[in-house]
């Protein structure tokens, strides 16, 4: 029987990984920068965690979520996505007696059964960042500008902010009315999400992709804010504009979760077929009640890194990977063989990345090797050089070659990487 990997999952494969780690740690770096601490939390919890938090009528919950029994009875979900888990932690774990508010992220799998296809995948990765305990509208414009400065510090252009406010409950409500009011008319012709959307949750009807064309003319919630959040966006766009992030309203982005309130953002890019969200969040104030906690207001943020990285591809951006290995060791006989062991594990730890043959393979197929694999040195340990307690160091991009002396060879080694300056023979 050949086994194949289940559809929708990949392998990430070595060449591929570096990439993977490159945009994980340029992530983990702006955290740093931005004073967010990093948060681990199970890949599943209780089923009801993720239908109370992200809400009953989302497609989240109806449609996507990997759902099981345990042994005991309990049902329990993959999480399909990290808010809710991270505000489960928030409330159990009492952050919220800290005296400063919590900023945490996560890097991690989400699942959801999804139709596969080019950047939605039913196990997927998240970035993510929560802000939980301020309702400072200035902190919306920190987290929208974090996930800015991602997209551009992996090097990827012509990424769009789009915003909007989603108002409070009591706000939605009143507007709900003046949409269904427009929305009644022509539901016949919607689709049959957008004709159940109407009687549970009728924003999202204008989050829906194939009915978009329909919706021109549609009322604004942003008409509708009342004057605390008509104060609060205010504020939002004033801090963007003061930290120079690009940014367009969107009065019909609603995002698919049922936490929101007041800001709602999404990160667009062209080049993943049909999709062009390829992050997005927004405040949730209310969302740590719900799960059962002392009201705290927060806001957070979501970005895919199977997106980002097809992103990078589309566009040839990303960093030039280079070598991971510092020293290729060539043992040139029986007494460089058993002499080998030792001085490849002295030079690992003393920090350097070193490979070697264990396929018994001639010299000439072991430098074939090393070029395979971007080796930047080659040490090769022959009886002569063992006799003179040496070991021969060739560059392998200049092709120079000298002598070095065998218990300071990774202090040579080191001089050299740092210097940049190739190797230097005696005879000038």
């Amino acid at each position: 029987m050949k086994f194949q990997k289940p559809p929708g999952t990949q392998d990430v494969l070595p060449g591929s990984a570096e990439l993977w780690q490159f945009v994980e740690q340029t992530a983990r770096e702006l955290c740093r920068r931005y004073h967010y601490r990093e948060i681990r939390t199970p890949m599943f919890e209780a089923t009801e965690l993720f239908q109370r938090g992200v809400g009953e009528t989302t497609d989240i919950v109806e449609k996507e979520m990997y759902t099981f029994e345990d042994r005991g009875g309990r049902s329990m979900t993959l999480r399909p996505e990290g808010t809710a888990g991270v505000v489960r932690a928030y409330v159990e774990n009492k952050l919220y007696g800290e005296p400063d508010i919590a900023k945490l992220y996560y890097i991690g799998p989400m699942f959801r059964y999804e139709r596969a296809q080019a950047g939605r995948y039913r196990q997927f990765h998240q970035f993510g960042v929560e802000a939980i305990g301020s309702a400072d509208p200035a902190l919306d414009a920190e987290v929208i500008a974090l996930g800015y400065s991602f997209y551009k510090a992996v090097g990827l252009k012509d990424v769009a902010v789009e915003i909007n406010s989603v108002g409070t409950p009591q706000v939605r409500a009143a507007f709900r009315e003046k949409l269904l009011g427009f929305l009644a008319p022509m539901k016949e012709s919607l689709c049959k999400d957008c004709q159940s959307r109407m009687e549970r949750n009728p924003l999202r009807v204008l989050d829906c992709k194939v009915d978009q064309a329909k919706f021109e003319g549609a009322p604004s919630i942003l008409d509708s804010l009342d004057e605390e959040c008509s104060a609060h966006f205010a504020r939002v766009r004033e801090c963007l504009d003061a930290m120079k992030i690009p940014y367009s309203i969107n009065p019909r982005l609603v995002r698919g979760l049922d936490y929101y309130t007041h800001t709602a953002f999404e990160y667009k890019a062209q080049g993943i077929g049909s999709i062009d969200t390829v992050g997005g969040g927004g405040r949730y104030n209310g969302l740590v009640a719900d799960i059962g906690g002392e009201d705290r207001p927060g806001v957070g943020l979501g970005i895919g890194l199977e997106r980002t990285l097809l992103l990078l591809e589309k566009q040839g951006a990303g960093p030039a990977l280079g070598s991971a290995v510092d020293v290729y060791f060539i043992a040139m006989g029986e007494r460089a063989e058993r002499e080998a062991p030792g001085i490849v594990q002295r030079l690992r730890e003393a920090g350097l990345a070193v490979e070697r043959d264990y396929q018994g393979r001639k010299t000439k197929a072991q430098f074939k090797a090393a070029d395979r694999i971007g080796a930047r040195f080659a040490a090769i340990l022959g009886d002569e050089e063992l006799d003179k307690r040496e070991i021969a160091l060739k560059d392998l991009a200049s092709q120079e070659q000298r002598n070095v002396p065998l218990a300071g060879l990774a202090d040579s080694i080191r001089n050299l990487i740092t210097t940049e300056k190739g190797i230097v023979t005696n005879d000038a």
